[in-house]
């Protein structure tokens, strides 16, 4: 009998360390989160308490979760390749492909994709509401046959989904019991190509406006102390942007990178002043970070993120499995003992 693919090595003598995920959004670049998951989740000695996701790391999140109840670390990664199987197969019926000039050339981009920068160009002047009669999203159906949402509640594993409130410009955190089909898609609804998500009588856009992804809830409410952060947009860049392209490229990335910086640096300060004499400044001052990152998804410009095609999505996943091993071999002994991601780094000059 051939073996289980999914199946997690045994034999691993270290003890348990709890550990909470906190995942970006990123589109199609989300496989590269699904590419660390699925290497990480093969540590036996890695429990996870808690996850919080926005966009695309919302939905592993989710995925991961409800394959986790269903069928334990093997039910996990299995749900984890079904569900971007799905994305991959629903992408091809999608008219933004890429050009003949970037599939000859090996570019994953969609910048010389005619129809591409058809749909990029109507955007700036027509509205999702202008374009589309009904507000469907593909993406619904993929999600209704992945995830059993009223199972949720019952999954090992806390979640924390952030969409933005479009009213207040406030992000609205969601947990396990209030988790939807809808939650997920406002999590993931860039206001250009889609209309705002209405919850509870109120319009959503993507969570990344407001935390992407938000850390705050994994501090306060999980029973871990180590965070490890999956980061897929760019932080730094060598150079300066100088074509039309390459800036709306680094605005894009500097966007969804903001919040997030802000709160890591909201929460070194927290851990320099917190009493830890308390059962508050306790979990700020016990807060230990870990990133994983890959200077290579630098080299992926941002249309890249429309970009479903199986083969691209089979490279993110591998290179997320490449970067994973990289941190295990790095700093896979500080999780559990020590940050290994310089967060107070982060206020200098500030």
């Amino acid at each position: 009998m051939p073996a289980d693919p999914f199946a997690v090595p045994r034999g691993s003598d270290r003890q348990p360390v709890l550990v909470d995920f906190a995942l970006q959004g990123g589109g199609a670049h989300g496989a590269f989160t699904w590419g660390v998951l699925d290497r990480l989740l093969q540590e036996p000695w890695l429990h996870i308490d808690a996850i919080s996701g926005t966009s695309a790391g919302a939905m592993n999140a989710v995925v991961l979760a409800h394959g986790l109840r269903e069928g334990g670390v093997a039910g996990a990664r299995r749900a984890l390749e079904q569900f971007w199987q799905r994305i991959s197969r629903a992408a091809q019926f999608s008219p933004v492909q890429r050009g003949p000039f970037d599939i000859l050339m090996g570019n994953w981009s969609l910048d010389n994709s005619l129809s591409y920068l058809a749909t990029d160009l109507m955007a700036r002047v027509l509205s999702p509401y202008d374009l589309y009669p009904t507000a469907a999203n593909p993406l619904r159906d993929i999600l209704l046959e992945q995830v059993d949402f009223g199972r949720l509640a019952q999954a090992p594993v806390r979640l924390f989904i952030t969409a933005t409130n479009v009213r207040t410009g406030q992000g609205r955190v969601f947990r396990n019991d209030a988790i939807t089909a809808d939650v997920l898609l406002a999590s993931a609804c860039l206001p250009q190509m889609f209309r705002a998500v209405e919850i509870d009588g109120e319009p959503y856009w993507d969570g990344g406006f407001a935390g992407n992804p938000t850390i705050t809830p994994l501090v306060r409410e999980s029973q871990s102390h180590d965070t490890i952060l999956v980061q897929i947009n760019p932080v730094e860049r060598p150079d300066a942007p100088r074509s039309a392209r390459e800036i709306a490229n680094r605005v894009n990335e500097v966007s969804f990178n903001a919040v997030l910086l802000k709160e890591l640096r909201m929460i070194a300060m927290l851990r320099q002043v917190a009493d830890p004499g308390t059962s508050e400044g306790a979990r700020w001052a016990q807060m230990r970070i870990h990133r994983i990152a890959c200077s290579e998804m630098a080299d992926f410009g941002s249309s890249s993120k429309m970009n479903a095609e199986w083969a691209f999505l089979v490279v993110l996943r591998d290179l997320g499995n490449r970067s994973a091993e990289a941190f295990l071999d790095a700093h896979g002994a500080d999780v559990g003992q020590r940050s290994s991601y310089d967060v107070d780094g982060l206020l200098l000059g500030v």
